[in-house]
């Protein structure tokens, strides 16, 4: 009865059928408590690198870079041997372990330079590396067709917590210290846990039909502990999805480095500038959830993932261009918030939908070297770029044309990758029409699940 209540309340927001309701939203309680926990800290980490020194952070986000680079191997070799309900669990109660050590080095003052340093490279490495596993397990649970439909509400839950984050840092900071934000967010991330479990719970219970879904998931994910590498060099569609995250990485880098510098030359004084970035998260945050909730899943159905990946990379061409010939912080303000909004509503769900057409191991492998590595180094190299440019002369303008042809390069990969996708998942449900051939006749999936022919078999009865 809750369920049927529960499925006319959502069905008027996102396309969800009646079996899918209970996992899609124990997945958006997971993502919110994932980014509320996170966005807690967040504040400590940028204080943390004011500790250290403005004229460092570079060298913190290069360090950062070769702490991932050796995190990768690691966690490659975890996800190797263990199966994904016990390395999710651990992987998650590792990190909880980790904050409340922090905190203790926090509150007794020990080694502060050390601890700062530490934290600011943990906690760089650590929002990339949980939320790449969030999408990969996302990946898991639900088919092509149904994260179309699914993900841009499930990514509201990200988006609500950061929120939620956002304010309940704003708030405590001042009031308990901050250092005490440690426990509160190491609260959330014990129940981003109890998410876990009742998502890997649900996947056993409702599958017991499906043999292969159950074997998948009580084994390990199998390869090598280098498989996210090798996976990525042996395919070129990996390496479509690294060239896109490159590319954004670089164009963020370029539009970072010219917010500092139009932002300090037009406002002086530190509490309005911290206001004006204040406000510029908020409005950021509550188009994200506006976008996720209702215009999301509008452009996938409509008009299909190729125009979703797109879309971001064109209004970056339009805005590069005009804050070349127009350098200033209202074009800043709306180029930026705008941007930011889609990339968190639009482009990151649909960049994940990408990785429903792949192996498993590629999911959570390729998608996590990605994700991390490709994403810390490639922002650790356009730091030293832009910076290089900057001392060839390159000022506000230079550095916006000289990003509007690396915004188009980055527009025809993102329609090329479109393609590719539907290529892959046209084969896909091919495959599965043809290894179903023998058990009774076939029904295509509706339009609106994304089109194709997935077989009805296929349709969801609890995650996977």
């Amino acid at each position: 009865m809750k369920g049927k209540v529960a499925h006319r309340i959502l069905k008027g927001i996102v396309q969800v059928e009646p079996a899918e309701v209970a996992a899609m939203l124990w997945s958006f309680a997971y993502f919110f408590c994932l980014l509320c926990g996170y966005y807690i800290i967040r504040p400590v980490r940028n204080e943390m690198g004011i500790q250290v020194g403005v004229e460092h952070l570079q060298w913190l986000f290069t360090g950062t870079f070769f702490t991932m680079l050796a995190v990768v191997p690691v966690f490659g070799w975890l996800s190797s041997r263990f199966p994904r309900r016990q390395f999710l669990l651990a992987a998650y109660l590792f990190f909880a372990v980790n904050l409340m050590v922090f905190y203790a080095l926090f509150k007794f003052e020990a080694m502060p330079l050390e601890t700062a340093v530490a934290f600011f490279v943990w906690l760089s490495v650590f929002n990339l590396f949980v939320v790449s596993v969030f999408w990969s397990f996302m990946a898991d649970l639900f088919t092509n067709a149904q994260a179309r439909r699914l993900y841009g509400f499930i990514a509201a839950g990200g988006s609500t917590g950061a929120i939620g984050g956002s304010l309940i840092a704003k708030e405590l900071a001042t009031l308990l210290g901050a250092a005490e934000l440690l426990p509160i967010a190491t609260c959330f991330l014990l129940a981003a846990v109890l998410c876990i479990l009742r998502l890997s719970n649900s996947a056993r219970q409702e599958t017991p039909a499906d043999t292969s879904a159950g074997v998948q998931i009580r084994q390990p994910i199998g390869g090598s502990i280098f498989g996210g590498i090798t996976l990525l060099l042996r395919s070129d569609y990996l390496l479509g999805i690294a060239l896109y995250i490159v590319l954004f990485t670089l164009l963020s880098t370029f539009l970072y480095f010219q917010q500092a510098h139009i932002v300090s030359e037009a406002i002086s004084e530190t509490n309005q500038r911290v206001e004006l970035f204040a406000l510029i998260d908020l409005i950021v945050n509550a188009l994200t959830v506006l976008g996720q909730l209702l215009i999301l899943k509008r452009i996938v159905g409509r008009f299909g993932l190729t125009v979703a990946l797109v879309l971001l990379p064109a209004i970056a061409v339009i805005g590069f261009f005009s804050l070349g010939l127009f350098p200033t912080l209202a074009v800043l303000i709306v180029f930026g918030t705008i941007g930011r909004a889609g990339e968190y509503a639009i482009s990151k769900p649909a960049r994940d939908i990408l990785f429903t057409v792949v192996s498993r191991e590629e999911k959570y492998k390729v998608k996590n070297f990605l994700d991390t590595a490709v994403v810390r180094g490639s922002g650790a190299v356009s730091g030293w770029l832009v910076e290089g440019l900057r001392l060839l002369g390159a000022g506000v303008s230079g550095l916006s044309f000289i990003a509007v042809p690396i915004a188009v390069l980055w527009t025809t990969t993102a329609y090329l990758l479109g393609q590719r996708q539907e290529q892959l998942r046209a084969a896909l449900n091919a495959k599965r029409i043809y290894q179903l051939d023998d058990t009774g006749p076939q029904t295509p999936i509706s339009p609106e699940d994304g089109g194709g022919a997935e077989p009805a078999t296929n349709r969801y009865t609890g995650p996977r």
